[in-house]
Formats: structure tokens, sequence, C-alpha cells
């Protein structure tokens, strides 16, 4: 494998590692807060993914596509919070990861009665490269790469520098001393449903110039991040950022040597980390 090839692939790995990680962040701050197995977060995703076409294809700014896609896939989230999560929050686990499977399935219906069955091509921003050791980059897969790891830095902020951050972290930790403290539950578990709708919508944004969207992308993403969130460990911020990594990386690197090894090698090593770490990297007990 040339020097340039490998470049090339690790910077694909890391660009692919931060869509994961932002996907993968918001069913881990849902599990970790509200016990719950979001994956009605793969239609933000998708919607995300067709509010950047439709925009960029209408106005020819990808750009606010992203943000009206953000904006709507918080909106969603905050509906889906209100009408289906908050009745079933008691509820056993299974449960609520059934009831997201329906919704996301529901949810791709709609898509398709709008947008239609017929993938579609988004115009990439930036078209520019750099040339990295003798390899030439896409700049825009930088920016992927930029993005993330922004959102991972707000991210932190957010959860250790402010009062609402602070409480979701607690009740992370112990949900039943936050309530015992008289902090609002129900409010927090609309925070950060809402927080992790919105951060899936801009997954799906920025994924969008290096795909063509369709009804199923979140579908055909579903099984790396559910790997993701399950090689990190439910409920850990730390664990999704590493397992993104290492699932991306897995992924790219794994394609250039044999192909089937990007889909095969993923599953083998989150076999191999649950066999010595059942609750993954940095798992939370399943237990409240």
């Amino acid at each position: 494998m040339s020097s340039q090839l490998l470049i090339s692939g690790v910077i694909f790995g890391l660009s692919l590692a931060s869509i994961y990680f932002l996907i993968s962040i918001g069913l881990s701050l849902c599990f970790g807060l509200m016990r719950i197995i979001s994956l009605d977060q793969l239609l933000y995703f998708t919607v995300g993914g067709y509010l950047a076409y439709t925009i960029s294809a209408a106005v020819g700014n990808l750009w606010l596509g992203i943000v009206l896609g953000v904006f709507v896939g918080g909106l969603l989230a905050f509906a889906v919070e209100r009408l289906v999560f908050r009745r079933i929050y008691a509820r056993e686990l299974t449960f609520s990861m059934i009831t997201s499977f329906g919704i996301l399935l529901a949810g791709i219906g709609s898509v398709k009665a709008i947008w239609g069955v017929v993938p579609r091509p988004v115009r990439m921003p930036l078209n520019e490269q750099i040339n990295l050791l003798g390899t030439d980059i896409p700049v825009y897969r930088l920016f992927v790469i930029l993005a993330a790891a922004l959102v991972y830095g707000g991210i932190w902020l957010f959860l250790n520098r402010t009062i609402i951050g602070k409480a979701i972290r607690a009740g992370i930790e112990d949900m039943e001393h936050v309530e015992g403290l008289g902090i609002n539950a129900a409010r927090l578990f609309t925070i950060t449903f809402v927080l992790a709708g919105a951060l899936s919508a801009l997954a799906g944004g920025i994924y969008a110039p290096l795909i063509m969207v369709d009804p199923h992308m979140g579908l055909e993403i579903l099984a790396f991040v559910f790997m993701v969130v399950i090689i990190g460990g439910l409920g850990s911020i730390k664990g999704t950022l590493y397992s993104s990594l290492l699932v991306g990386q897995v992924v790219s690197l794994g394609s250039l040597i044999y192909a089937p090894l990007a889909t095969m090698a993923p599953f083998a090593i989150m076999l191999l980390i649950l066999l010595v770490r059942p609750t993954g990297l940095f798992g939370a007990p399943l237990s409240k």
C-alpha cells in the first residue's frame, strides 16, 4: 500500500468517524440519561440530508440547508419526545428500541412521499484540495472532521461548564438523586432529546455531499452506528468518540486491504471487545 493511498484512507476514515460520532453521540446521551434506545435519530439524520439537498438545489447554498436541517431535526425530535417517548420512559429498554424503530420506518415512508425514492446528488460546496505529504486531500473532508471536533468540544463545554449540562451529567450518574434536588427531570429529557436530534440532522447535512441522499440512508448506516455505540459503551460520550475513530478507520483501511473487511472487521472487533468487556469500552451498567 502506497503512502498516498494510506494517507487518503486515514483521512477518509476520520471523516467517516466524524459522521458516526455525530449520530452516535445522540444515542449515547439518550441512553445515558433516559435509558432509551432512540433509533429514530437516524430519521433526523435522513431529514437533515434531504433538507441540505433541497436548499442546495433551490438556492445553491448548502450551508443554509445544513442550518435549516439542524433546526427541523431538533423540532422533529421535540415533537417525538413530547408525543411518544414521554409516555414510555418507564417501560422496558427493548420497548423504546422497538418504538423508535417504528418511528424510523414511518419516517422513511414520509420521506419517500415527499422526495420520492430516487437517490439525489448534493453539490459539493468546497471543491478545493490541499496537498498533505504528497497526497491531495479534499478540503470538504477536512471540514467534516473539524466540524465533529468542534461539536465534541462544544458538548464537553456544555456538559462541564453549564448548569443544565452539569445536571445532565448528574442525571446520567443518578437520576433519582437529581430529582431529589428538585431539578425538573422532564425538562432535562426534552433538552437532551432535542440536542441529539439536532446533532443527527447535522450529521446528515454535512454527509450529504459525500453520498447521494436517499430514503434509506439512515438504515444503511444503522449497523455501523449501532456498533459504535456498543463498542464505546451505552451512555459513554468518551467511549463514543473512541469507538467512532476505531470503526471509521477499520472500515476505511479495511476496504483498501480487502473490500469485504469494510463490513466484516467492525463486527469482529465488536465481538472481541464484548467478550472482554460486556458493557463496551466505557459502558455504564444497564441498571439505574
